[in-house]
């Protein structure tokens, strides 16, 4: 792959003398234990990006992208990974810079935004005062009162409001969109040349997600920084990037203009990416089985009449779900969206009694659910199960994948041990995984393997709903459709009823039969999808329909 310059300049007219970035022949391999072969995670890796010019780089995880992301600030030293080739950022050979050099290019001419703030923030501190300390390695002259100073021009400047008493707050005291934003601000309190965001949209809703893009765009124009963008999301790089660079295996597979790339692509490769990519416009493959669903059974299984929850109590109570009423039927899938916050998740808990109700009816095949004591219960939790966001957190990282999926099955207790393992396996295959990684543990998997493992597990008791609460949010396009074509599968030959709860509304729409639009704890609008999304009734619905980034954003070559 030769080395090419990027479209675009920098935004405020300064003519460009050079590359911002230059890559050439990066190659990045990892130990991989004792006796082991290194594991190359980039291999002879070359771009350029002028100045204020915006690259992305995609590809499916493990394809290298975050590697090479880190390596233009030489984040892979003393990790015991081998670097080879050239990389020159703003004039400076990051491999060869010593350690002062290397501090002195972190934040103040390059800095990084990660792909999870709450990780990468001191929790102990408030977000003002590590901004500030930011502000201070790189100007040792300035005051604590200058960097405080500092501090909240830039969270003023990246829109969070009352700035200079919110730099007081701690991150846990911010939502995940403000908490981007505070990094974004930390990474731009020394006007940096370049800006490196990893994954900076990932778990965030469509809204929120708009907004961050929309920043950057912002700060671009205004500062004439340079962008690189490394995303799963091809929808988010089309309307952010003027090149993009589609990396597999550690290798560049195609580089052009966004545009070209996207509506003209030359590998395969690309063009089996962009076919996975869920389309907002796009109506969901008519269901064969919709007109016998379940063996025909039609039914009304999950009920829930006025719902409410709340956490706390007297005057700081807070009410996560409202007054919700909705229906499940057998073999239906019923698609819920709306903001963080809008309590998605608290009512898919409460539907799975792993939440109780503080109000209303659940009723679960005309028997009331929702005021049952645990031991009541018992008779319905192998018919309801639930599919976590986060299957890392969800598995236990010192049990194996098989002894987890067999939880449920040794606490119905209705069957031996030689008969639990052979169901496990049988699951296993199911899900699409191989039988004998039974006695393998979660660590040793991919993030779309270890979420086939939170679906056998599901489906271990024989269940008749399941809520999925974000399954896929943090998937690249092609394991995402994986799974969903799963789901799909799945349904179809179990007469399961879903329930699938999500951020990003091109995926819920391959999936739902019907819609349900949260804000604020309520539902603001419900009925088929196909109605909502074409003909969307309440401005809400319509805000976060406007909101899905599209494809169509990266001009088509002409």
């Amino acid at each position: 792959m030769t080395a090419r310059r990027t479209s675009g300049g920098p935004a405020d007219g300064r003519p460009a003398t050079g590359p911002l970035v230059a890559v050439s022949g990066l190659s990045v391999a990892f130990p991989s234990g004792p006796g082991g072969a290194p594991v190359r995670a980039v291999d002879g890796l070359s771009f350029e990006l002028a100045p204020g010019g915006a690259l992305g780089i995609v590809g499916e995880s493990g394809s290298g992208k975050s590697t090479a992301a880190y390596a233009l600030l030489g984040l892979h030293r003393d990790t015991g990974a081998e670097v080879t080739g050239a990389v020159t950022v703003a004039g400076h050979d990051v491999q060869a810079v010593d350690a002062a050099g290397l501090r002195r290019l972190r934040g103040g001419v390059a800095a990084m935004v990660f792909q999870d703030p709450l990780s990468s923030l001191d929790p102990y501190q408030a977000v003002g005062d590590q901004i500030a300390e930011v502000y201070r390695v790189h100007h040792r002259g300035a005051s604590r009162r200058e960097a405080r100073a500092r501090a909240a021009e830039v969270l003023d400047r990246v829109g969070i409001p009352d700035a200079a008493r919110r730099a007081r707050s701690r991150p846990h005291e911010f939502s995940g969109g403000m908490r981007q934003r505070a990094l974004i601000a930390m990474a731009l309190a020394c006007r940096p040349e370049l800006l490196v965001a990893d994954e900076p949209t990932t778990a965030l809703d469509v809204t929120v997600q708009d907004q961050i893009l929309g920043l950057l765009r912002e700060l671009r124009a205004e500062t004439g920084m340079g962008l690189i963008l490394v995303t799963h999301d091809l929808g988010v790089a089309a309307g952010s990037v003027d090149d993009l660079l589609v990396m597999k295996d550690g290798r560049a597979v195609e580089h052009g203009p966004v545009g070209e790339v996207l509506h003209a692509p030359r590998e395969d490769y690309t063009r089996d990416l962009l076919a996975a990519v869920p389309r907002v416009n796009v109506r969901r493959a008519t269901r064969k089985d919709a007109p016998h669903r379940a063996g025909g059974d039609d039914s009304v299984l999950l009920e829930a009449t006025a719902l409410r929850r709340e956490f706390g109590r007297g005057k700081r109570a807070v009410t996560a779900v409202d007054d919700v009423s909705l229906t499940v039927r057998a073999g239906e899938t019923v698609g819920v969206v709306g903001e963080s916050g809008s309590g998605k998740t608290t009512l898919g808990r409460m539907l799975v009694r792993l939440l109780e109700p503080t109000g209303g009816r659940l009723g679960y095949r005309g028997r009331d659910i929702g005021g049952m004591k645990e031991r009541e219960l018992r008779a319905f939790r192998s018919e309801l199960q639930m599919v976590f966001q986060d299957p890392v957190s969800s598995l236990n990282p010192r049990r194996s994948i098989g002894e987890s999926i067999a939880d449920p099955l040794r606490a119905a207790g209705k069957l031996d041990d030689a008969a639990i393992v052979a169901r496990v396996r049988e699951l296993l295959e199911r899900v699409g995984l191989a039988p004998d990684s039974y006695h393998r543990y979660p660590h040793e998997f991919s993030g779309g393997q270890r979420q086939r493992v939170g679906i056998a597990r599901a489906l271990a008791p024989e269940p008749k709903l399941i809520v999925c609460d974000e399954p896929v949010s943090a998937l690249d396009v092609t394991t995402q459709a994986q799974v969903v074509a799963l789901l799909g599968e799945l349904q179809r030959d179990l007469g399961l009823a879903l329930v699938f709860i999500a951020h990003d509304l091109a995926v819920v729409r391959q999936v739902s039969d019907r819609l349900v639009v949260m804000r604020g704890g309520r539902i603001v609008e419900e009925g088929p999808a196909d109605t909502v999304y074409e003909r969307p009734a309440h401005p809400y619905t319509k805000g976060l329909l406007a909101a899905v980034p599209r494809l169509e954003a990266a001009e088509a070559p002409a």
